[in-house]
C-alpha cells in the first residue's frame, strides 16, 4: 500500500468552519470533500482569486488544480519562419 493511501485528506480548518456561499482562500493544497458541494470557493493563484463552484465531480481533487498560476503563451517561432532558415537544424546543404 502506498504511503499516500494511508494519509488522510488535508482540508484547512478555516474552510471547514465557514458555511457561507462564497469563500476566499489561499489554501491551494486543501482537498475537496463532500461537505463543500454547492459552495463557491475563490482560490488564489498568486494574482487574483478564481471562483470555483464545487460539484460532485470535483471531490478528491485539490483546490489548486483548478486555478493555474502561470499562463502558457505558446512556443516562440524563429525569425523568417521558412525552410531556408531551418537548414542548420536539419543538416542539409545550401
Amino acid at each position: 500500500m502506498a504511503r499516500s493511501l494511508k494519509k488522510n485528506p488535508f482540508v484547512s480548518h478555516k474552510l471547514l468552519k465557514k458555511k457561507k456561499k462564497f469563500i476566499k482562500t489561499w489554501s491551494r493544497s486543501s482537498n475537496i470533500i463532500p461537505t463543500m458541494i454547492g459552495q463557491t470557493i475563490a482560490v488564489y493563484n498568486g494574482r487574483e482569486h478564481i471562483p470555483l463552484f464545487i460539484t460532485s465531480y470535483l471531490i478528491g481533487h485539490k483546490l489548486g488544480e483548478f486555478s493555474p498560476t502561470i499562463n502558457f503563451r505558446g512556443h516562440t517561432k524563429l525569425k523568417g519562419d521558412n525552410k531556408s532558415s531551418h537548414k542548420k537544424f536539419y543538416g542539409t546543404k545550401n
